[in-house]
C-alpha cells in the first residue's frame, strides 16, 4: 500500500507538494518524500518520466519488487553528458540493498580498471537480468566514462563506455572522491567521469548510504583495490577478491 490511503494528512501534503513543485527536474531534486508507490511503475508515472515533468514522483518514493525496494535517487542525472549526449528525461534508481554479493575479480587485482574487472564483463548480468524485467523496457542506455587501465596503482586510462546498469562511484554516493587518487606534480590519474556530485537521495537522507552490508563502489584505488562502503556506514576500500554487496544503479525513462 501506498501508505496514504485513507490518511488525510498524507493526501493533503502530496496534494501540496502538486500544487507547490514546479514541473521540472530541479524542483523534484528538492524534495524527499519516500514514498511507497506500488510494486511497478505505471504508464502515468513513465509518461511523466519521459516528459521530464516528474509529477506526482519525488526523491527517496520507491516500488517493492520482488522484495527489494527500488528507490528514486535523482531526476535527469545524466541529461547532456556523454560523447553522444544523453537527451533523454530520466530517473536514476538505486536499490536500498544489495541485490546480491560478488568479487571485483576472482584474482586479487584492480588491472584494466572496472572496464576489466570481472564485475563489469559478468558479474553484473545477474543484476542486469533482474532489473530489467523489474523495469521491463524502461531501462535507459546512455554514456560514461569508466578506467580501463591502471599504472602505478591508479588509474592511467579510461574510454567512453554504454551504460545501463553499473557501480556507482564515490562521487554519487559521498559527493567527492574519498579515497580516489588525486593530480599530484606530473601524475594525474584517469578519474575522468561524468557523475560529478552526489545523488540526491543521499545529500537528504545519509543514511541510505548505510545499509548493514558491505558493497562495492567502482573507483580503482590500488593495484589491487577498489572503494567500497562498509557495513558500519564508512568510506572504505578493499581487495578485488573480496565478496561484496552488488547494489548498482540505473536510469528509466
Amino acid at each position: 500500500m501506498s501508505g496514504a490511503a485513507n490518511n488525510p494528512y498524507l493526501e493533503n501534503r502530496d496534494d501540496l507538494l502538486r500544487i507547490m513543485t514546479a514541473p521540472n527536474a530541479g524542483a523534484h531534486n528538492a524534495i524527499y518524500r519516500g514514498k511507497h508507490l506500488g510494486t511497478s511503475a505505471t504508464a502515468t508515472q513513465y509518461a511523466v518520466i519521459a516528459a521530464g515533468t516528474f509529477d506526482d514522483l519525488y526523491i527517496g518514493d520507491y516500488w517493492t519488487k520482488d522484495g527489494v525496494n527500488y528507490r528514486l535517487a535523482a531526476f535527469d542525472y545524466f541529461l547532456n553528458s556523454g560523447d553522444t549526449p544523453c537527451t533523454t528525461h530520466h530517473a536514476v534508481i538505486v536499490p536500498d540493498t544489495s541485490l546480491y554479493n560478488a568479487a571485483m575479480n576472482s584474482t586479487n587485482t584492480a588491472a584494466g580498471g572496472y572496464a576489466g574487472s570481472e564485475m563489469y564483463k559478468s558479474n553484473l548480468e545477474q543484476a542486469k537480468t533482474t532489473i530489467k524485467g523489474a523495469f521491463s523496457g524502461h531501462v535507459l542506455k546512455h554514456r560514461i566514462r569508466l578506467t580501463n587501465a591502471i599504472e602505478n596503482g591508479h588509474a592511467s586510462g579510461s574510454a567512453w563506455y554504454d551504460s545501463e546498469v553499473d557501480l556507482m562511484c564515490e562521487q554519487m554516493v559521498y559527493g567527492s572522491g574519498i579515497f580516489s587518487p588525486v593530480s599530484y606534480n606530473s601524475d594525474t590519474p584517469a578519474n575522468h567521469r561524468v557523475e560529478k556530485s552526489q545523488l540526491p537521495l543521499f545529500q537528504h537522507e545519509p543514511s541510505k548510504i548505510c545499509n548493514g552490508d558491505n558493497w562495492w563502489l567502482r573507483d580503482v584505488i590500488t593495484d589491487r583495490h577498489f572503494t567500497d562502503v562498509y557495513e558500519s556506514g564508512t568510506a572504505d576500500y578493499s581487495g578485488a577478491i573480496n565478496i561484496y554487496g552488488v547494489r548498482p544503479c540505473f536510469c528509466i525513462y
